[in-house]
Order: structure tokens, then sequence, then C-alpha cells
């Protein structure tokens, strides 16, 4: 234990206390940097997918990119213009599911949410994929390690974000703006380079071997039709995954929260469609061809531009970091959504909590998890992600748009017709770009999208119902004061101590048992933030105050440490009037089925193990049957 302990610090640092969460707060650049960097990196790869869809449709369809490429930035303004609205009207974030929830019902927040979670996932699986494609592209003797290097990726942006926010925030920042700064000097020799014709198309034989040759062994051209632009189309869309994330974090802001998250959307916003345009304007005109897993679109434009010199590497460098840390933008939401869909009883209470470093760690370890399951499947191959990203999150958009006009409906401040006119309009163009997704990428693997969301929400409810039977099953007869046995005769029993997490069932049958056994009786409760503490206070004072309760402050949210130094007080106190042996009572559920032990904090477990490590001799747990 000491070990691993001493292995944890090192790696994500000393534990933060409590009251330091309020300096946990992005500044504009580093929220730039952090919750812009899944769109920003984006560009590495949308014009890409954009090309090798057209690809299928011969050269004649090279030329449709440019034109795709502007409606997808029209709709990347309308979407960010919805998402200002959104963000003044929930300053304490929440995004597509707290909208959802609130103005549309449980049903349509739980699909926003199951909507989005699935596509955070696919958002660390696709950054980190490119980012290795990048890599791969500068040095072709690692392709075959492209999976082990995938895993060793999240492995590394899983314990940078363990470290904290604004660990995070300062080792992230740089890459990001490398990116910005490498992509800007790209687009501007470009198009010098091109206004002074040193940068010609590639001819047309070349193009049509290219093109051959990336789809070699397939059925032949497509023929250039709605079905093949459609598809072109919801690939690139790829590019407005992440435009959310700010609107899901406007409380990770510093004050004013709002005001900060609009200014840094505004931002980002700009840059992603200067980037993406320029990018699918340069390689329209250079008539560039992309193959699966062969050099990436960006790398070629680097080599025609930059030639084979050191701004290339920083190119491919920037590209490599961004794309690995664009992951950052899911590590800083999903564990937020999970927090939230936890706190209203859809998933484990574990994911509510906050870790060592103000952060939610167990969210953290679930996306790092799933997203290496996913990578490990797909063989860490971009292509194959594609077709699953950007449905969950255009639904989720629809979803959260739908709701602000509902929202703005309930308040009708004024101005509110304007302002759900424009959520409105979002709405319908979100759901529409969702419908041509899910019929262009269906047969590719949306359908695994639209199978996956209505079975995440069914166990939501699953969870929910768990939740809701176990708190009727605790849920004590009265709220006057409770009966407890007598006490053991003078001179009889042992002092004993019983930890209390709340007043309910299943903590009154330890203080039963406890109070039959013991000499002298107190009750532990470990404050560890939320305001539940003062809220236990006056619920004992009113039903047990025959028994002393002493709250223990742990001010950096830990239940194991406040509880040992307690309990080894306690038995020094009473080891001087020479009693052998103290008690400590820990309540435990018992759960109907194996798997529901998951939805419950295992604490007793480590409590148990660390005050045995400590010389406690007498631990006892009181089991309550679920």
């Amino acid at each position: 234990m000491l070990i691993l302990d001493n292995l944890r610090r090192r790696l994500i640092g000393t534990p933060l206390p409590t009251s330091a969460h309020h300096e946990e707060r992005y500044s504009n650049a580093e929220a730039l940097a952090i919750l812009s960097s899944d769109a920003l990196s984006s560009v590495a790869y949308a014009t890409q997918e954009i090309v090798l869809v057209l690809g299928m449709g011969g050269a004649a369809a090279l030329p449709f990119t440019l034109p795709i490429t502007v409606l997808i930035v029209g709709l990347m303004l309308i979407v960010a213009s919805s998402y200002r609205q959104t963000i003044k009207a929930y300053p304490l974030g929440g995004g597509s599911y707290r909208v959802s929830q609130q103005n549309l019902g449980q049903g349509a927040g739980l699909v926003a949410g199951a909507s989005l979670s699935i596509d955070y996932v696919l958002t660390v699986a696709v950054s980190v994929a490119a980012g290795i494609a990048a890599l791969t592209s500068y040095f072709p003797g690692l392709a075959a390690a492209r999976v082990p290097l995938c895993l060793l990726a999240v492995l590394l942006v899983m314990l940078a974000n363990l470290r904290g926010v604004s660990s995070s925030a300062r080792f992230l920042s740089l890459p990001t703006y490398l990116f910005m700064g490498a992509v800007v000097t790209l687009l501007v020799a470009g198009f010098i380079k091109m206004g002074l014709g040193q940068l010609p198309p590639l001819p047309l034989a070349e193009q049509q071997r290219l093109l051959a040759a990336a789809h070699q062994g397939s059925q032949g051209l497509q023929a250039i039709g709605p079905l093949l632009l459609m598809r072109a189309f919801s690939s690139g869309c790829a590019a407005l995954t992440g435009i959310e994330a700010i609107s899901d974090s406007v409380a990770a802001f510093k004050p004013v929260e709002w005001r900060n998250a609009r200014r840094v959307l505004g931002v980002m916003v700009l840059m992603l469609a200067l980037m993406f345009s320029g990018i699918s304007a340069l390689a329209s005109q250079g008539g560039l061809v992309v193959q699966d897993n062969g050099p990436t679109l960006l790398y070629q434009l680097g080599d025609r531009i930059f030639g084979d010199g050191p701004l290339l590497f920083v190119l491919q460098l920037a590209t490599l970091l961004i794309l690995l840390l664009a992951a950052n933008t899911a590590y800083a939401d999903f564990p937020r959504l999970s927090a939230f869909l936890a706190q209203d009883g859809f998933l484990p209470r574990q994911l509510c909590s906050l870790g060592d470093r103000l952060v939610f760690s167990n969210g953290i370890f679930a996306l790092s998890g799933l997203a290496g399951l996913l990578l490990v499947i797909v063989d860490g191959s971009v292509s194959r992600l594609i077709p699953l990203y950007a449905v969950g999150v255009f639904i989720s958009f629809t979803l959260s748009q739908a709701g602000m006009v509902v929202h703005w409906w309930k308040l009708r401040e004024r101005g509110w017709r304007s302002r759900a006119l424009i959520n409105g309009i979002g709405a319908a163009i979100t759901a529409v770009v969702a419908v041509i997704l899910l019929i262009s990428k269906f047969t590719q693997g949306a359908w695994v999208v639209v199978v996956a969301i209505p079975l995440l929400v069914a166990l939501y409810l699953r969870i929910r119902t768990h939740y809701d039977d176990v708190a009727l099953r605790l849920r004590l007869a009265t709220d006057g004061p409770l009966p407890l046995p007598a006490a053991p005769p003078a001179g009889g029993g042992i002092p004993t101590v019983v930890l209390v997490g709340q007043l309910h069932r299943g903590s009154l049958e330890a203080l039963c048992f406890a109070r039959s056994n013991a000499s002298e009786l107190v009750a532990v409760h470990v404050d560890l933030g939320g305001g539940r503490a003062q809220a236990l206070r006056e619920q004992w004072s009113r039903q047990l105050p025959d028994i002393p309760l002493e709250v223990l402050e742990s001010p950096y949210r830990s239940l194991v440490d406040p509880v040992v130094a307690f309990v080894r007080r306690f038995e020094t106190l009473h080891r001087k009037h020479h009693e052998a042996f103290c008690m400590v009572v820990l309540p435990v559920f018992v759960t109907r089925q194996r798997w529901e032990n998951l939805l419950h904090n295992q604490s007793t477990i480590r409590l148990r193990q660390a005050l045995r490590e400590r010389g406690t001799r007498v631990v006892t747990t009181v089991g309550f049957y679920l």
C-alpha cells in the first residue's frame, strides 16, 4: 500500500485541499488551449476525410472539397451562435444533458447524455489515432507499432489530467499554440506560393494513378451523386466536434465565467473556420489525394510548401502533440458529465467524488479504459473510427438547442423571441445534419451508435431504479426519536466507535448492535464537503440525542485518514484506563446481485484494511441486506 501511495504521489502530485477548488480555474488563454484542442485539432483530419470520400468518385469529384467545406463552416457558425446563448443561460455548465433534461424531460436528457458520452470516448480514440498517424507519416518504420503507441498516448494524457486543472493547463497550452502557429504559417506560405505560381496542382494523370492505388481492391469508382457528397459532408462534420465543450465547462472558467466562456468560444470558432477553410482551399487547388493509413493530407501540404526541412518537422510534431492532447477536451468534459449523471443517480455514485487533485479521477479512469479498448478493436485506424464519429454529437446538439427554445419560451424575458429563433434555427439545421449523418454513415458503422445510445439509456434507468429501491429500503419509519437497545450493565461491554455516513436503517442497525455491546459509544462522521455534515447534525440531535456524534473535518476528502487518526486517539485514551480492547463498527450494504456492488463505494474494505494495518484489533462489520 505504501509503495503504491508513493508511486501515485510521484505521478500525479500531492493531494490538494478542497479549499483550493476555486483556484483550480482556467484563464482564457488556458481555456482556449484545453477546451478548444478537440475542435482546433480536427482541421488535421476533417479535410482529409472529405478528400478520402470524394476520391471514390475519381478526380472529377475532388473539386467539391471547397464547396463542402464552405457548408460546414456555415454550419459551424450557426452552432456556435446557438451555444453562445446556452453559455449565458447556464453559467454553471452542464451542456446538452442539463439543458435537455430540464427543458425536454428526463428521456431527452438521458439520450443527450448517452450521445455525448459515446462521442467523448470516440474523441479520445480518434484524436490519439490521428496523432499517431501523423507520427507514422514522418517515421514510416513505426507503423507496425501503431496500437501500442496509441495506448501509450492514452496513458500519458490520463496521467496529465489526473494531476489536476492547473498542472494540465500549463502542460497542454504550449502544443495547442504551437499547432495554431504552425498551421497559420503553412497557410500564409501556401497562399504566397500559390499566388507566385510556385504551387502547381498535381497533373491529372498522377491524380488518377494515386486514386487507383488508393482504392485498389474496391468495386471501382462511385458515381458523383447525392449519396457520395452526403458521405463527404458527414465525414467533414467531424470538424464540429468539440464546439460544445466550452458550454459544458463554463464553471471551470475564472469569473465572470459566462462572459469569459463566450469570448473563448468566439476566438475558437474564428480560428477553426480560418484553418479549416485554408487547408481545404490549398488541398483543392493542389488536387491532393489521400490513402487510408498513408501519408496524411496535412503532411502532404507541408511537404509541398515547406519541403523536407525543419518547418515540416515542426508541423508534424505540433500536429502529433495537439491530436494526442485534443483528447484532453474529452478528459475535461466526460468526467464532469459523468458526475452530473451520477449526482442524478444514473451512474455509480463514485463518479461524483473528487480525487486527490480536485478532478473526477474515476471518470478519467473510465474514459481511458473505454478509449483504449476501442483503439485495440479498430487497430488504431482513423478511417474506421470516423463513421462512428459526430453522429452522437449532432444528436446532442439538436436536443440541446431544442431545449433552449423551450427554456426561452418558459422565461419569456425581454428579447426572448430573437434568442429562441437563433436556437430554433440551430436545432432545425443540426437535426437535418444528424439525419444526413445517419443515412450516409449507417452501413459504414453509424448503426453501432444507434444501437449503443438506447442500450446506455437502459443502463442509466436500471442504475437509477436500483438507487431508488435502496433509498426506499433504507428510509427510516419515523422522523422522531429512534428506539435503541439498553446499554450493557456497568462494567460490561467495550469502548466502541461506529462510522456513520448517513442516518438510515443500515446505520441504525449498526448503532443498535454497538449499543448492546458498548461500555462507551461514540458515532463518527467524516465531513467530505457538500454541506451534508450540518444536515446530519440536525437530524442526529432530533433522532439520537443520547449518542454523541463526532464530525471529523477532512480537507483532503480522505475517509480513511481522519477515521484512523480518531480511532488511534480513542484507543490511546482507553488504554490509560487499562481497557485492553476497543471495537470499531462499520455498517455495510449486502446487495442482491454481485454486479450491484459496483454501484456502491467500497470504502469499508479500504478502511478495515487500514485500521488493521495500524493495530486496531477488533473491526466489526454489520451487514444490511438490500
